[in-house]
C-alpha cells in the first residue's frame, strides 16, 4: 500500500469554501477517474496560527497505481484551478510512503475500555 500525502493552507475565511470544494467537486472528480488500484482519499484539517492547514491522504495499491492517477511525474501535486484560487499556499510536490504496518485496537479490549468509562 502506498500513501500519497499532500498539504495545502488557506486563510481562515477561505477554509470552509475550500473544504466544500474538496467534498463536492475535487474528491468526486478523483473518484470518477476510477483509477485501478486507488483505494480511498481522506481529508484532515486543523487551524495553525493565522492559517488553516489541510492534508489529503490518498491510498493506492502500488506506485504504478499512483502513476496511473498522477502521471509519470507522480510527485507533482494535483491542484485544480478552482482550488488554487482559495489556497494561500500549497505543496507543489506530494510525498509517497510505503505503508509498512497497520494495527487496530482489539475490539474486545476496546469494548471493555468503553464499558469501564461509563
Amino acid at each position: 500500500m502506498i500513501l500519497r500525502i499532500w498539504h495545502g493552507w488557506t486563510l481562515p475565511e477561505n477554509a470552509d469554501t475550500y473544504e466544500a470544494l474538496l467534498k463536492t467537486e475535487i474528491f468526486p472528480a478523483i473518484l470518477a477517474k476510477q483509477v485501478r488500484g486507488f483505494r480511498r482519499i481522506e481529508l484532515l484539517r486543523r487551524p495553525v496560527g493565522d492559517e488553516v492547514e489541510f492534508v489529503t491522504l490518498m491510498s493506492f495499491d502500488s506506485i504504478e497505481a499512483v502513476r496511473a492517477f498522477a502521471g509519470e511525474d507522480h510527485e507533482a501535486a494535483y491542484v485544480p484551478a478552482k482550488a488554487r484560487q482559495v489556497l494561500a499556499r500549497f505543496d507543489a510536490r506530494s510525498q509517497h510512503y510505503e505503508l509498512r504496518e497497520t494495527r487496530a485496537a482489539d475490539d474486545e479490549r476496546a469494548s471493555l475500555a468503553s464499558a469501564g468509562d461509563a
